[in-house]
């Protein structure tokens, strides 16, 4: 296994992995299961499909549609008084015109029922199927009788509306032809009472033409009039006229249950996915690796549950420190896998950190993968670089008689106090013995981290069957780790990540890359699993509450102390 998310070329991380065609349905499955995550939401969904479509089913119980089918026939004139037989019929305007305030009201008359046109034409449906000069009338009432009145009254209005607009049209051409014939027919008598008083061979060629053409213009109107009187005005006929329908109009109360269970489903998955988009939280193992651009090194057994607040963060403190069963197989997994890995084979030197927050589960990581590289015949040194909140010289069982390895008994030459001083050999049971160099509060921190008498401590670790532990805090919290990992390395993070956040870890790998390191992986935990080990342990006493801490420096504080970091504060 390598160190994946190693620096490149001018200390930034590596580009993330490609997706494999084959890791698809891999991803499909992850995000899937991410989805059921939000299961209140699925199921808010569902419920309001099912409400939905029951309030339909309900609603539709009682409703009776009945249609009535009628066929339009061309009119001999249109509104601009031309012939419409060959041109055809526009079905589009006959059918808003069947949909018309006109109709309704007219049909509003015929039912008496003593609703507004308007509410009556809201029941009505008008369709036209396609290529037919056919309109079908589909009219919706609460009783089966009243649909089919409903629907023959507004078939009837319509087709009355159409032929009284026909006659009125064929009418109103007539009298236009009897407007422009009335002088005609006083030219026509004044010429002819001149032809007949000047004799028939005495009146001039110009009268008689005159006459004639007078004549013949009176007949062509006649003719056009007795035609208009002569024309078929029928609107249409029905085809199929409406009758009480048997059933309701609805699809069933049934089927609308089912329809609106399917709809709330793809609600729900919609709702869910929008969620999923916008939440910030890391939800699986491979969210982690995306944003980190280094493996899940491994994930802690589930402990006894979640527990929050202050009385937890104590018992959680007062827990056994060295892990048994399940937890501790886990541990010892990680430990081969990191010795086993290219980049730390290299140095031998980790850095234990969380991203933000408590550093109980570190903490406890920090413990338990000492005792497996101890268990494994390598020489453990843990430093404890919390120089805020130590506890471990107070919760871990010391071995006597057991002198500290040689690394260890190095004398400090700090100027503040840390790390020089005594060093514990650590009994980790089963597993052996490996060295704790304790933290202890200092006036200032930035100064401690680092010093010479650190780097002096570290740089045993290049020594043959050595491995160097460091605990820090919060990487996002305090500067403290960024300060120790140009010399440290290697970067192992310790997170829940049902509490972290995408950009949290993203913000981490950027800091240790910019100060020249690399993340060698994480080691993923639920609350309450860090340090619950069940049987087997060993603990002292808890560690005294919190009081009198130095304040939290931000990270130019280590600017200002003078000391040289490279510390990315992007």
């Amino acid at each position: 296994m390598s160190g994946r998310g190693a620096p490149g070329p001018g200390g930034e991380p590596d580009p993330a992995p490609a997706v494999h065609p084959d890791d698809e349905p891999d991803l499909l499955r992850d995000q899937f299961r991410q989805l059921l995550r939000y299961r209140w939401l699925i199921a808010l969904g569902i419920a309001l499909g099912v409400l939905g479509g029951g309030w339909l089913g309900v609603s539709g119980a009682d409703s009776y549609t009945a249609t009535t089918e009628i066929t339009v026939r061309p009119l001999p004139l249109d509104s601009s008084g031309a012939s419409s037989a060959a041109g055809g019929t526009s079905m589009g305007s006959e059918r808003r015109t069947a949909l018309s305030s006109v109709v309704a009201e007219r049909a509003a008359d015929t039912l008496r029922s003593g609703r507004r046109p308007q509410q009556l034409a809201a029941d009505l449906q008008v369709t036209n199927p396609p290529d037919t000069r056919m309109l079908r009338f589909s009219y919706t009432a609460h009783s089966p009788r009243a649909a089919a009145r409903g629907a023959n009254a507004f078939a009837a209005a319509y087709l009355g509306n159409r032929e009284q607009d026909a006659e009125a049209r064929a009418a109103s051409m007539v009298d236009s032809y009897e407007k422009q014939r009335e002088p005609l027919l006083k030219e026509r008598d004044r010429l002819a009472e001149e032809i007949a008083s000047s004799g028939r061979e005495g009146a001039l060629d110009g009268t008689l033409s005159a006459h004639s053409s007078v004549v013949s213009r009176i007949a062509e109107l006649n003719g056009s009039i007795s035609d208009l009187r002569a024309e078929d005005t029928t609107p249409g006929r029905v085809v199929t006229e409406a009758v009480p329908p048997d059933a309701p109009a609805g699809p069933g109360l049934l089927l609308m249950l089912g329809l609106g269970a399917a709809v709330g489903v793809g609600l729900g998955l919609l709702a869910a996915w929008v969620r999923l988009v916008f939440d910030p939280a890391v939800r699986t193992p491979g969210d982690v690796v995306r944003a980190l651009h280094a493996p899940v090194l491994g994930t802690l057994p589930r402990g006894r549950g979640r527990r929050r607040g202050k009385r937890a963060e104590r018992r959680a403190r007062s827990r056994p420190l060295l892990a048994a069963g399940r937890l501790a197989e886990e541990y010892r997994s990680v430990a081969f896998r990191l010795a086993y890995d290219e980049t730390f084979a290299r140095r031998r030197r980790v850095l234990v950190v969380p991203p933000r927050g408590g550093i109980d589960t570190a903490l406890a990581a920090s413990v338990n993968l000492s005792a497996s590289f101890a268990e494994m015949g390598k020489e453990v040194l843990l430093l404890e670089a919390d120089l805020r909140t130590p506890s471990l010289t107070e919760r871990l069982r010391h071995a006597d008689g057991v002198r500290p390895g040689g690394w260890a008994r190095a004398p400090g030459h700090g100027t503040i106090g840390w790390p020089a001083g005594h060093r514990v050999p650590i009994d980790a049971g089963e597993s052996g013995v490996f060295d704790l160099v304790p933290g202890h509060r200092v006036s200032k921190v930035p100064r401690a981290l680092t010093s010479s008498a650190v780097t002096q401590l570290i740089g045993h670790a290049d020594d043959s069957d050595s491995v160097l532990l460091v605990l820090a805090p919060a990487v996002l919290s305090y500067a403290d780790a960024i300060a120790l990992i140009d010399r440290v390395d290697c970067v192992l993070l310790v997170c829940d990540p049902r509490e972290v956040r995408r950009d949290d870890l993203a913000r981490v790998r950027e800091l240790v890359a910019g100060a020249g390191g690399c993340v060698l992986g994480a080691l993923l935990h639920s609350e309450g699993t860090g340090g619950d080990s069940g049987r087997g342990g060993t603990s002292g006493p808890a560690a005294p509450p919190d009081r009198g801490l130095p304040p939290r420096p931000h990270p130019a504080e280590f600017v200002r102390e003078g000391v040289g970091l490279r510390v990315l504060d992007r």
